[in-house]
């Protein structure tokens, strides 16, 4: 899943992309058949299908003529949603700022109902207090300005807001002990951030395990992943890496089954969740 191209892919266009997917498949067209429609190559169509390309308003309704759609209160009603999925998230106003390439990651976060996540080095975007953030995004961006470090502050602020909305998200995060032990920032925003970790397993939508140095090696030692999981059943669970250069997402069932995987037997090796809050506690007082 390839999210640069016509910008990020939200949740909504993946669904519409399903949908036409269906359509033409209903209708027993190929992707040739499709294009040739269009006037386009097999590839375009395919790429509309996978939301990796936003859904041109033209092209849309002809491809629903083309697969039999003669209603015109669906037809408008479809060229509607696909409107509403080519408007700009609210993240768009950080573009300045804001890699395209996690622009996907900032949607798809926003609209799913499971976010799981194993982080190694690093307190999770979503629980990061602003100075904590501020310092890891220093030690990331070093040849960034301080007003794009502010910007990128406050865009990860701005996405918080998700865990405290109606019908919030389950955030299931694992960490390794690495996380709570590495100095970031100084004593005091350590100590902050701890506390904010403590205050977050209060949540009844946040569970934070740990994993400890005792537990050994583990099946995610290579780097930390997202995985999202979504109510609307056309949009499978989708996983997201990281690297310095840019992020990877992987829709396919058997790739996201061996992150799936991966991050169960993790669980099974990190302290109970019914323990994280005393874990930091005892960090904390260690500080």
């Amino acid at each position: 899943m390839d999210p640069r191209p016509g910008g990020a892919p939200t949740v909504l266009r993946m669904v519409l992309g399903k949908r036409l997917q269906d359509l033409r498949e209903k209708a027993g067209l190929s992707f040739e058949q499709a294009g040739r429609a269009l006037d386009v190559t097999h590839a375009t169509i395919r790429r509309m299908e996978k939301a990796e390309v936003g859904l041109k308003i033209p092209y849309v309704e002809k491809l629903l003529t083309t697969y039999g759609v003669t209603s015109t209160e669906e037809i408008s009603g479809f060229l509607a949603l696909c409107r509403e999925a080519n408007r700009p998230g609210w993240w768009h106003n950080f573009r300045d700022v804001l890699p395209e390439w996690f622009s996907a990651f900032v949607s798809l976060e926003g609209e799913a109902s499971v976010i799981r996540a194993y982080e190694p080095h690093y307190v999770p975007g979503l629980l990061q207090i602003p100075s904590y953030a501020g310092a890891v995004l220093r030690a990331g961006q070093p040849n960034a300005t301080a007003e794009e470090i502010d910007r990128l502050v406050t865009l990860r602020i701005e996405r918080q807001a998700l865990l405290t909305r109606a019908e919030a998200p389950l955030l299931w995060v694992v960490m390794d002990e690495t996380v709570l032990r590495r100095p970031i920032g100084g004593r005091a925003v350590m100590r902050d951030q701890l506390g904010a970790l403590i205050e977050a397993t209060e949540a009844p939508n946040v569970r934070l395990q740990v994993i400890p140095f005792t537990a050994g090696p583990h099946p995610a030692m290579y780097g930390p992943f997202h995985i999202f999981r979504f109510q609307v059943k056309e949009i499978p669970d989708i996983a997201y890496t990281e690297s310095l250069v840019g992020g990877a997402y992987f829709d396919d069932r058997d790739d996201v089954s061996a992150f799936l995987e991966a991050l169960d037997r993790m669980c099974a090796q990190a302290a109970p969740a019914q323990s994280t809050k005393a874990i930091l506690d005892g960090m904390r007082k260690e500080i």
